[in-house]
């Protein structure tokens, strides 16, 4: 009896998979003193998420150059969906760039969590990069300006008002 279930436990031990460690590979670019010597992002080929608190998401196409003239309209809110949130528009935006642009890596996805953004919402938002094959995104930490365009947003104040308040 001992032979077999010896035998056993060994056959069973070679045949089964072992887990695979849940981890994603991250490829870092070099640091360079000359900013210009950094890529440039196109305007057309840029989708940029913003990560607040209490589980708050925002997006704009493009870099945030003309998001700043009238933020009320051009800061969209989503949500974590895959269907119908910031899957659909990573989505989107992808097909708009492979039509526009012609190639499938030219999409790039900038992310910008604030200070008072989850962890968990980070590591969701990559996990959406992975799941919709995005090959080139960035994680930034958010600027001054973008924070003060989730404020305006949030408020709902009109650009005049926002203007003023500066």
């Amino acid at each position: 009896m001992c032979d077999v279930a010896f035998l056993l436990i060994t056959f069973f031990m070679l045949t089964t998979t072992l887990q695979r460690p849940k981890t994603m590979d991250l490829f870092l670019p070099k640091d360079v003193d000359n900013p210009e010597e950094q890529n440039k992002v196109k305007e057309s080929q840029a989708l940029t998420i913003l990560v607040g608190e209490k589980n708050k998401i925002y997006y704009y196409e493009g870099t945030g150059e003309n998001v700043s003239k009238d933020p009320v309209n051009l800061l969209k809110p989503s949500t974590y969906d895959l269907q119908s949130g910031i899957g659909k528009v990573i989505s989107d935006k992808w097909k708009s760039v492979i039509q526009n642009s012609g190639g499938r890596d030219s999409m790039i996805v900038i992310i910008k969590p604030t200070d008072s953004s989850s962890y968990n919402n980070v590591v969701t938002l990559l996990d959406d990069m992975n799941i919709y094959s995005v090959k080139k995104y960035a994680l930034v930490d958010i600027s001054d300006n973008d924070k003060k365009l989730i404020d305006i947003k949030e408020q709902g104040q009109p650009q005049a008002n926002a203007n003023a308040a500066q």
